[in-house]
């Protein structure tokens, strides 16, 4: 004789679903390369606070590593013509269209570029040009 019994319900302590959660839309990297084309020889850096913004979501994702480029205070010297440099950025979720690249810092001249559409790679070329 099979006996059923029903199955005991269970519950997940928020934090560990939110975590959960974050883990599953993290699978991937959102690598970003910028071309920034330079006029005049000049410094780039960039801020730890950086992150992307998806629109549908109001978590920051995190820059987790960057590429030729010197985090502040250091600054990084551009010669005239194009400077490549790479961020690294965790995993967006997986409903995200569309995202922002922002960079928070405490004085002007931080990046933000808007409305980036996001693409099945995870790899993403934006072009900026600095005039004189």
């Amino acid at each position: 004789m099979v006996i059923v019994e029903e199955a005991p319900k269970v519950t997940l302590d928020p934090y560990l679903k939110d975590a959960i959660k974050t883990l599953m839309e993290e699978e991937a990297l959102v690598i970003i390369h910028l071309h920034l084309h330079f006029p005049y020889v000049s410094k780039i850096r960039i801020w730890k606070s950086t992150f992307l913004k998806p629109h549908n979501n109001r978590k920051k994702i995190k820059l987790v590593h960057a590429i030729n480029v010197s985090f502040y205070p250091m600054w990084t010297r551009c010669k005239i013509g194009e400077t490549v440099c790479t961020l690294i950025f965790k995993g967006l979720p997986k409903d995200c269209t569309v995202f922002d690249m922002v960079e928070e810092i405490p004085e002007p001249g931080g990046f933000y570029i808007p409305n980036i559409q996001r693409n099945n790679s995870g790899v993403y070329h934006l072009q900026i040009n600095y005039n004189s």
